[in-house]
C-alpha cells in the first residue's frame, strides 16, 4: 500500500511540473506571439515587411548587450556598467578613426578591446579585490567609465565615421538588416560556449552553488574574469553597431541601456538568483522589448507611458522568476 501511495505522489508531482516547465521552456516565445497578435489587431502598420525589420534592427544594440549581460546574471551576478563602456568604447574609436585619422579596422579593433579591458578590470576587481557582490564593481566602472568618455573628449560628440564603420548599423543583405545578422551569429556563437564547452557549463554550475563548484576544483575567479570579459566586449561591439546607425558617437550613449539589457534577460527567462537562463530566450526578451516599444509608437502612445510599460513588464518578469524560485524550493 505504502509503495502505491509512493507511487501516486511521484506521479501527481510529474504531473505538476510539466506545466511549468514547458512555461519556464517556452513561455517568453509564448508571450512573444501573444504581443504581435495584439499589435497587429490594434495596428495596420505592424505586420507590414518594412516595420518588422525596423524592428528587428532597433533591437539590435539591446540584443546585444543583453547577451552579454546573460553571462553575469547566470552566475547570480550584474554588470551595471555596460552602457558607460559602451559610451567610453566609441568614443575611443571616434578618437582614434575620426580626430586622429587611422585606419577604421584599428578603430573597430580599440573600441572592442576597450569594451573588453573594461569588462577585464570589473572580473579583476571582483575576484582580486574581493568586493562583496558585482553590483559594487561594476557601479563604480558606470561611473568611472562614463567619467573618462565625458573628459576625454570635452563632452563633444564625435561624428562623421568611416564608410567601413557605419555599414554594420545601415547595411541590408536583402530586407534584413545586417546588424540582425550579426545578432544572429554572435547569438550562435554565444549557444555553442555555453553548451559546448566547459567554461559554459561552470558558469551554470557556479551560478548554481559558488562554493560547490569552488569545491569541486572549478577555477570561480577565472571563468568569473571571463564572464565579465565577455560582457565588456559585447558592449564594445553594440557600440560599433549604434555608430553605424547614428554616425555619431557620444559621451552620453548608452545611458540606461544596462536596464533594458537586464530587462532582456529576466523576460527571456533567466533567474537573478543564477543558473537558469538561455541564449534564445534573452534574443526572445530583447525582441520582445522592442516590439513593445514599436507597437507603442504606432499606437502614438508617449514616451513617459512606454516607459511605464516596460517596467510593468519587468516587475512582472521579476515576480514570474520569484515565484518559480519557490515553486522549485518546495
Amino acid at each position: 500500500m505504502s509503495e502505491i501511495i509512493t507511487t501516486e505522489k511521484k506521479t501527481k508531482s510529474v504531473v505538476g511540473r510539466l506545466p511549468r516547465e514547458f512555461m519556464s521552456r517556452f513561455g517568453a516565445l509564448i508571450g512573444l506571439l501573444l504581443l504581435c497578435a495584439v499589435l497587429s489587431v490594434l495596428s495596420d502598420n505592424f505586420l507590414t515587411v518594412d516595420n518588422l525589420m525596423n524592428v528587428a534592427r532597433q533591437s539590435t544594440v539591446n540584443a546585444l548587450l543583453a547577451i552579454g549581460m546573460l553571462l553575469p546574471i547566470l552566475t547570480a551576478g550584474i554588470d551595471l556598467s555596460v552602457g558607460s563602456v559602451l559610451a567610453i568604447s566609441v568614443m575611443t574609436m571616434g578618437i582614434v578613426t575620426v580626430n586622429h585619422g587611422m585606419h577604421p579596422l584599428l578603430g573597430l579593433a580599440t573600441c572592442l578591446a576597450v569594451g573588453a579591458l573594461c569588462g577585464w578590470i570589473n572580473g579583476i576587481l571582483l575576484t582580486k579585490l574581493r568586493l562583496p557582490h558585482p553590483f559594487i564593481s561594476t557601479l563604480g566602472m558606470m561611473n568611472v567609465a562614463r567619467g573618462i568618455a565625458l573628459i576625454v573628449t570635452g563632452a563633444a560628440p564625435i561624428f562623421g565615421f568611416p564608410k567601413m564603420i557605419q555599414f554594420l548599423g545601415t547595411e541590408n543583405i536583402g530586407p534584413v538588416p545586417v546588424s540582425f545578422v550579426l545578432v544572429i551569429v554572435v547569438y550562435i556563437l554565444f549557444h555553442l560556449f555555453l553548451t559546448r564547452t566547459a567554461t559554459g557549463r561552470y558558469i551554470y554550475a557556479i551560478g548554481g552553488n559558488k562554493e560547490a563548484a569552488r569545491l569541486s576544483g572549478i577555477n570561480v575567479d577565472r571563468v568569473l574574469i571571463i564572464v565579465y570579459t565577455l560582457s565588456g566586449l559585447m558592449a564594445g561591439l553594440a557600440g560599433i553597431v549604434m555608430v553605424g546607425r547614428v554616425n555619431s558617437a557620444f559621451p552620453l550613449a548608452g545611458q540606461g541601456y544596462e536596464l533594458d539589457a537586464i530587462a532582456a534577460v529576466i523576460i527571456g527567462g533567466a533567474s537573478f538568483f543564477g543558473g537558469v537562463g538561455t541564449v534564445w530566450g534573452t534574443l526572445i526578451g530583447a525582441l520582445i522589448i522592442a516590439v513593445l516599444r514599436n507597437g507603442l509608437n504606432l499606437l502614438n502612445v508617449t514616451a513617459d507611458l512606454q516607459m511605464a510599460f516596460i517596467g510593468l513588464v519587468i516587475i512582472a518578469a521579476v515576480f514570474v522568476d520569484v515565484l518559480r524560485q519557490r515553486s522549485i524550493q518546495k
